[in-house]
C-alpha cells in the first residue's frame, strides 16, 4: 500500500498495519526497538568500523521524547554499541547488549559476569579454526562475553562458514555456550537469552500498548517471534526487515520490508513526523 502524505510506508500485512496504527494512536505507550548492525549501521568488513547510517542517531533522538520506550537490542556488548554508534546522543535511549544480558541506560551499565565457558572457548578457538583449514581470512571478534568468528574476508566466505559450522558447534557444546549464526558469522555466546526474550520482557515491564521491531539477521528472527507472541496476547505489533541479499528469511517473515539501514532511518524519521502534532496555521490572510 502507498504511504499516506508525510507518513510511514504502510505494511503489507493486516497485522502489521494494525500494529502501526496502534503505535501512532498511542505513541507514549509504544515500544520501538531496533538491531544495530545491518539495521542502524551498514554491514562492513571490520566490525569495529560499523558506524551508524547517516541520520540514524538524529532519527533516534527525534523519537525518544515521542514514544514510551526506544531501545536498541544488539549482540554487541552494550558499551561498545553505545561508543561505536554515539548512541548517548539520543537521550532516553535504552541499549540492551549481548542479546539482552546487558542493559545500558542513562550512562549506567548493568551486566552479569560472563560464564566460565566463554574463557574456555576463547582459549580453544584459534586451534579450532586452524584444524578446520579455515584460518585464512577467518577472524575472531572477541566481544568479552561472547566470541564471533567472521568469514567475510575469506576468499570463499560461504565455504569457510560451512567448514566451521560443525567444529564451532562442537566447541560450543563443550563450553556450554549457544551458537548464533548470522551474516558470514557464527557466534558463541552464553545461553539463556535472545533478542525475542529481551523484547518481550521489556514490552511487559513497560506495559507497552504497541511494539515495533526492526532487524536484518537470523538473530532477529527471535524478536519477530516475540512480536507474534505479543500479538497473540493482545498487543499489536509490527516486524520490519532491513533488506539484505545475504539473509532473506527476515523479509519473508516481515510485515514491512525497507531498503537496508537507509530505509530504517527513513522509517524512524517518518514515524517522528507522523507523531508530532502539526503546527498551528498562521493568521488568516497573512500569506506567510
Amino acid at each position: 500500500m502507498p504511504a499516506p502524505a508525510d507518513g510511514p510506508v504502510q505494511p503489507r500485512t493486516e497485522a502489521g498495519r494494525a500494529g502501526l496504527a496502534a503505535l501512532l494512536a498511542a505513541p507514549r505507550r509504544a515500544l520501538v526497538a531496533s538491531d544495530y548492525d545491518g539495521t542502524l549501521a551498514p554491514i562492513v568488513a571490520d566490525p569495529a568500523a560499523a558506524r551508524p547510517q547517516p541520520g540514524a542517531v538524529e532519527a533516534l533522538g527525534r523519537l525518544t521524547p515521542l514514544v514510551g520506550t526506544l531501545v536498541v537490542i544488539t549482540g554487541r556488548a552494550a558499551p561498545v554499541a553505545v561508543e561505536l554508534g554515539e548512541l548517548h546522543r539520543a537521550p532516553g535511549l535504552i541499549v540492551l547488549g549481548q542479546y539482552g544480558r546487558q542493559r545500558w541506560e542513562a550512562g549506567t551499565l548493568t551486566s552479569p559476569p560472563a560464564p566460565p565457558g566463554v574463557q574456555d572457548a576463547r582459549e580453544q578457538l584459534p586451534g579450532v579454526l586452524a584444524a578446520a583449514s579455515a584460518a585464512e581470512g577467518a577472524y575472531i571478534e572477541d566481544k568479552g562475553d561472547a566470541l564471533a568468528v567472521h568469514t567475510r574476508r575469506a576468499a570463499d566466505p560461504d565455504e569457510a562458514l560451512r567448514r566451521l559450522r560443525r567444529p564451532l558447534a562442537d566447541l560450543a557444546a563443550r563450553a556450554g555456550l549457544a551458537v548464533e549464526p548470522g551474516r558470514m558469522v557464527i557466534e558463541l555466546r552464553p545461553a539463556g537469552s535472545d533478542k525475542g526474550q529481551a523484547l518481550e520482557q521489556l514490552a511487559r515491564d513497560r506495559n507497552s500498548a504497541a511494539v515495533m521491531y526492526c532487524g536484518d539477521d537470523l538473530g532477529d528472527l527471535a524478536a519477530f517471534d516475540a512480536v507474534e507472541r505479543l500479538r497473540a496476547a493482545g498487543i499489536p505489533g509490527l516486524a520490519v526487515a532491513s533488506a539484505s541479499g545475504e539473509v532473506t528469511a527476515l523479509a519473508e517473515r516481515a510485515d514491512l520490508v525497507v531498503d537496508g539501514p537507509a530505509g530504517v532511518v527513513a522509517l524512524l524519521g517518518s514515524l517522528a513526523t507522523a507523531i508530532l502534532p502539526a503546527p498551528p496555521p498562521g493568521p488568516a490572510g497573512s500569506g506567510r
